[in-house]
């Protein structure tokens, strides 16, 4: 009877060697992902005149849904969301109260789902255009790396975005549900609002003092 010749990797081991190698081979290249964001993020100065004229079009089309329709509804009370100094528990239990579940789900309509989901992204993007078409015409920013560029202005942008983006969440789950209103929800919505416009302004500010600089060239 003739001998099966033995094999160094038995079959199960084979299988399961090639199936590292083809997970390997599909696992993303991330300096390649990150080299790729960097780049996107430094061709946005070429775009700054188009996004702030998108960014101005919808803040108008907001502004006009505000006073024109949403005071209607809540009979003259501004929304929660125009309050740049926050809000009281009663403040915003009454603004709740005077819109009701019809008020509360057409601004939810019109205005979370629709204008709100799109503006904070949009105006992140016009101020990172900003920020980098302005600063790239300063010898001091221009010398900085690239890299150091994008990220700088990643880091002065990406916390206003983050922070608009949690407020949206916590006021549209309060007219979804009147019953998560209660002084502790309402006060957190209150601070979310406030921290939005205050890192809203940080960006504002270098864009206006990297526009004064460039004008005094």
């Amino acid at each position: 009877m003739k001998a099966t010749p033995m094999t160094s990797r038995s079959p199960a081991k084979a299988r399961t060697i090639r199936a590292d190698f083809e997970q390997a081979g599909e696992r993303p290249d991330r300096l390649g992902l990150w080299r790729n964001l960097i780049v996107t993020v430094l061709r946005l100065s070429r775009h700054a005149a188009a996004l702030s004229i998108a960014s101005a079009a919808i803040f108008i089309a907001m502004t006009a849904l505000e006073f024109f329709y949403f005071r209607r509804l809540s009979g003259g009370l501004p929304s929660l969301d125009m309050r740049i100094t926050g809000f009281t528990p009663d403040e915003g239990m009454a603004w709740l109260t005077a819109l009701g579940r019809r008020g509360g789900e057409i601004i939810i309509v019109w205005h979370y789902l629709t204008f709100d989901l799109l503006f904070p992204a949009l105006l992140s993007l016009t101020l990172l255009s900003l920020i980098l078409a302005f600063g790239r015409r300063l010898s001091n920013f221009r010398a900085m790396p690239a890299q150091l560029q994008a990220l700088s202005a990643l880091a002065l942008v990406l916390p206003y975005t983050l922070a608009d983006y949690a407020q949206n969440l916590v006021v549209a789950r309060l007219l979804s549900d009147f019953q998560l209103a209660n002084p502790d929800s309402l006060a957190f919505a209150s601070s979310l609002t406030v921290t939005k416009f205050a890192l809203l302004a940080i960006p504002v500010a270098v864009v206006a003092v990297f526009a004064l600089a460039v004008q005094r060239r």
